[in-house]
């Protein structure tokens, strides 16, 4: 039986109940193998528990992203890390497709104006997409776009193949991605190489109309090149699931703009991820007891 501990002190009983469903024995960290950590910007606290405790082997993270704990994670590399990368893919994946087809649709623009006005509306049907990251939240987005017959494109690190693309390209190529496309979709870890990838230049290399879409992280566009970008370019929506600074500041310009459409984070809400991370981490907890490879680990080297 695995031993594990759940900290820090007062984290919801949910990871304990989900530790338990996968074979493993809650004890304390002086005692533990493996350890679920769960505060979401604690990155001293945890370094300095995995400095006291030597015996924890394998740490899981309950988020996909984990911006936070990069110098923890490569400070601490001889130890098993894991995340949630990949759990909560579908629920963003939904988010980023209600996002496109609002922002297509000009559904903003429509809510705020108070009276009837003209119509207009682009469709999204057999549009040219380029996902940014390929990962599991580029893999379900993909399936829900099949019945719209896109022509997408799927820019990754590494250019392997992915069933329901046309075309997948290393970020060598990421302008030539972007040029043309209809909808631009971010979905890829942040980094300090993927901080600002999304500046006044690229957003210009989007075909008249085009929508940006981003449920990543708000520091990969360059937040103050947007409004810019939609007066004097070809973008004309904008979908923001994430922000920088986030939250985005109460007056912020932003938020006056009707063709840009603003969620506070919610692609993934408790609700929807409280039964998804309790069923990776129970996972998990089974496959360290087997001794089989682990869900969603983190390379220390990349950063995610």
């Amino acid at each position: 039986m695995v031993r594990v501990a759940v900290a820090p002190a007062g984290v919801r009983s949910f990871l304990t109940d989900a530790v338990e469903a996968g074979g493993g024995e809650i004890v304390d960290v002086a005692d533990a193998e493996a350890l679920v950590w769960a505060d979401a910007d604690d990155p001293s606290g945890l370094s300095k528990l995995l400095d006291e405790h030597p015996g924890v082997r394998w740490v899981q993270l309950p988020w996909a992203g984990i911006e936070p704990y990069v110098d923890v994670v490569q400070s601490h590399g001889g130890l098993t890390w894991t995340c949630a990368k990949g759990v909560y893919a579908e629920p963003v994946a939904e988010h980023a497709l209600a996002l496109a087809l609002a922002c297509r649709r000009h559904l903003g623009e429509f809510a705020r104006a108070g009276r009837w006005t003209k119509g207009r509306a682009e469709y999204l049907l057999g549009q040219r997409v380029t996902i940014v990251g390929g990962g599991g939240i580029a893999e379900s987005l993909l399936r829900l776009l099949g019945p719209f017959g896109c022509d997408v494109t799927v820019v990754r690190s590494t250019a392997r193949p992915m069933a329901g693309v046309d075309r997948v390209v290393g970020t060598d190529r990421l302008d030539e991605a972007i040029a043309g496309a209809d909808v631009l979709v971010l979905a890829l870890p942040l980094t300090a190489e993927t901080t600002g990838l999304i500046d006044r230049r690229r957003l210009d290399l989007l075909a008249p109309g085009g929508v940006l879409v981003n449920v990543a992280r708000g520091g990969h566009v360059v937040t103050d090149d947007i409004i810019p970008a939609l007066y004097g370019g070809p973008l004309a929506g904008v979908g923001l699931d994430v922000t920088d600074p986030e939250p985005l500041p109460d007056g912020h310009p932003l938020w006056d703009r009707p063709d840009v459409i603003i969620t506070p984070h919610t692609a993934n809400t408790p609700t929807m991820a409280l039964p998804l991370l309790s069923a990776r981490v129970t996972a998990n907890v089974g496959h360290y007891a087997r001794d089989e490879p682990l869900e969603g680990p983190i390379d220390p080297t990349a950063g995610y």
